[in-house]
């Protein structure tokens, strides 16, 4: 791996606090905006009370705002976005197709079948025992997926990898249902269906606690693969003339966007359309090189589901709409593009 030069070091810098600062920005205006109004100094002050104990004098209700719903909110939805947004820029990469995405290759809904399994059996319905069936769903629904895929010709083909992610995705999210229908009581199921959308109303502290490590520990190591993301631009077969080794690149890089898919499917539920729309935006607007296309796909994921969020709460006086919906309304349209697009090209 090419060291980086003293010169380099400014810029970079730069970047990251630039990325850190509209982030900051971001989430502030996550925790201020709302069916109640929250003004700055209010949520400084609160922060100050948790962090360090300063003694302001806040209004309970506000500080139960700020501390327990928004906060938590804003924080889990921007490391949801990252966390779709760097599996699908990992998988566009290794498939070389711009329409992969944890949702559409099946990853999402095999881990909502495994989180929605865990809950139904009694395995637990804590945060790591969910995580845990998603990620073993997660693994399941993408080797089937390849499996498929192969076997028609021999060949991962990205054509068929997507055809194949289709069929898997339905036969995971009809397992699901069955398993809804089957097993869970009425007002399990409810509950199920309505974190099923996309549902940010249920996270804590220990979502938090959760979902951020794993996002940037997922970031950190396909950060450290970026070189060979790259050459997997020109395929399996050029990234192997340079001399990397293709399957544990790709065992790695796989593993980790089932793990980070699953541990957000099974806090906030399957959202669809981040991993794909984000990652091919990205690259629209910052090239191809995954040393920028990686954090800026992170940055703008966590935005993306930050500005989701605050609609699904704002939009309908009353109500708070699952941020599934939120995303589909705006990436299906996207996704057409896309799709027109690639028709037009040819």
């Amino acid at each position: 791996m090419r060291r980086m030069s003293i010169g380099q070091w400014p810029g970079r810098v730069l970047h990251a606090l630039w990325i850190s600062a509209l982030l900051l920005m971001a989430v502030l205006a996550g925790v201020a905006i709302g069916e109640t109004t929250i003004s700055l100094p209010v949520i400084f002050q609160v922060l100050a009370n948790k962090l360090w104990a300063a003694g302001f004098a806040v209004d309970a209700i506000d500080e139960g705002i700020v501390w327990n719903y928004r906060l938590t909110r804003a924080i889990v939805a921007a490391a949801c976005g990252a966390g779709l947004a760097i599996s699908g820029v990992v998988l566009q990469s290794l498939l070389r197709n711009a329409l992969a995405d944890p949702y559409l290759l099946g990853i999402s809904a095999g881990a909502s079948t495994g989180a929605v399994l865990v809950a139904i059996i009694g395995l637990g319905a804590g945060a790591i025992s969910l995580s845990t069936g998603a990620f073993v769903g997660a693994l399941a629904a993408f080797a089937m997926v390849a499996l498929l895929a192969r076997s028609s010709r021999g060949q991962t083909a990205t054509g068929q990898i997507i055809l194949a992610g289709i069929a898997g995705s339905q036969l995971f999210n009809a397992l699901t249902s069955f398993l809804i229908t089957k097993s869970a009581s009425a007002e399990q199921a409810r509950g199920i269906m309505f974190w099923l959308l996309g549902n940010l109303s249920g996270v804590r502290w220990t979502s938090v606690l959760l979902s951020v490590p794993v996002v940037i520990a997922g970031l950190l190591v396909c950060l450290w693969h970026r070189r060979s993301l790259d050459a997997f631009t020109f395929g399996a077969d050029s990234a192997a003339s340079l001399g990397i080794p293709v399957r544990r690149v790709q065992t790695i890089l796989i593993a980790t966007a089932a793990l980070v898919t699953a541990v957000m499917v099974s806090i906030v539920g399957s959202i669809g359309f981040v991993g794909l729309v984000i990652p091919h935006a990205v690259r629209m607007i910052a090239g191809v090189r995954h040393a920028r296309v990686l954090p800026l796909s992170a940055l703008s994921g966590a935005l993306f589901m930050i500005a989701a969020d605050i609609l699904s709460r704002t939009l309908i006086k009353g109500q708070v709409l699952p941020i599934g919906v939120i995303t589909a309304l705006v990436g299906a349209p996207v996704f057409a593009l896309i799709l027109l697009r690639g028709n037009r090209s040819r």
